[in-house]
């Protein structure tokens, strides 16, 4: 296993010397936070309107009792501009999240997302709350102080981890068998079209299945952040064992599938931009060694 460690390492690091520059060098780095921090970023702010359903429908569930549903009374009883409040906290906050760009540093990004997933949750939830980041930040500190901004961190872990972990490990494997099963060439023998395909329907797959296992933990940080429930067990109890799997389920699903597919595109659209081998796949040097 360690040769094979050594054979990636070497795969991208030829990657890199196509792109000019030296693999984990500074420059390797900022280009890989760039690249993470545009893909998340660009991706939540795109979906805006279907999170804030999402999260009324977590937290309000009788009022919002489905996606159409749900749509028809946000619109007509707070008008069409609300299905983009607390567009500055996806976009800031998972852009934050993004740039840290791996499972292993989830933990850290989470800590940078919780202060803006805090405030977006009740100005998507609240409309006399705020109006965004800018009135949304002070006021949660005037009344909560910053413990405010991470009442829902270890939840939102729970949520952030096993969805980092799972989604990608499922990318990984099923770009794999993608090229074996069913493109049946190598990674380095395919178009960029056959590669990006790849890319988008392993992503596609890794969020639905992320999607699944985080859907519990989703709902306990909403629950918290909206103030529907003072701890953990107290969200549990209000929200229920059944519900905290099946709530806002099919809604997340709808909007993460997507959105997990976006950020994989762009990612790997910007590293073939830059001369970077696209994710996943079994590199040529690694199919010489004997795992």
């Amino acid at each position: 296993m360690g040769d094979a460690g050594a054979a990636a390492r070497a795969a991208r690091g030829d990657g890199a010397a196509a792109a000019g520059m030296r693999v984990f060098s500074p420059e390797y780095y900022a280009l890989c936070a760039g690249g993470g921090m545009l893909a998340a970023g660009a991706t939540h702010l795109a979906i805006t309107p279907l999170d804030v359903l999402k999260v009324n429908m977590q937290v309000n569930p009788m009022k919002y009792s489905s996606i159409f549903a749900g749509l028809n009374v946000l619109v007509k009883e707070e008008g069409p501009s609300s299905l983009w409040r607390g567009w500055g906290g996806k976009f800031l906050g998972y852009g934050v999240q993004g740039g840290c760009s791996s499972a292993s540093a989830q933990i850290i990004a989470d800590v940078g997302l919780s202060p803006f997933e805090s405030v977006k949750v009740r100005v998507q939830t609240q409309p006399m709350f705020a109006k965004g980041l800018i009135d949304g930040f002070p006021r949660v500190y005037a009344t909560e102080g910053l413990s405010g901004f991470y009442r829902g961190l270890l939840p939102l872990w729970g949520r952030n981890l096993p969805f980092s972990m799972l989604m990608f490990s499922t990318f990984e494997h099923t770009v794999d068998f993608l090229y074996q099963k069913v493109i049946q060439k190598r990674k380095e023998d395919c178009s960029t079209i056959q590669q990006l395909g790849a890319t988008c329907l392993a992503g596609y797959i890794s969020g639905a299945v992320g999607t699944v296992v985080s859907n519990p933990a989703d709902n306990i940080v909403s629950s918290l952040y909206n103030k529907k429930a003072e701890n953990i067990i107290h969200a549990v109890k209000s929200i229920g064992l059944r519900n905290l799997f099946t709530r806002s389920l099919p809604i997340r699903i709808t909007l993460v599938g997507p959105v997990i597919t976006m950020q994989w595109f762009f990612y790997d659209t910007i590293k073939i931009l830059t001369g970077l081998p696209t994710s996943g796949g079994l590199p040529r040097d690694l199919e010489k060694v004997n795992i």
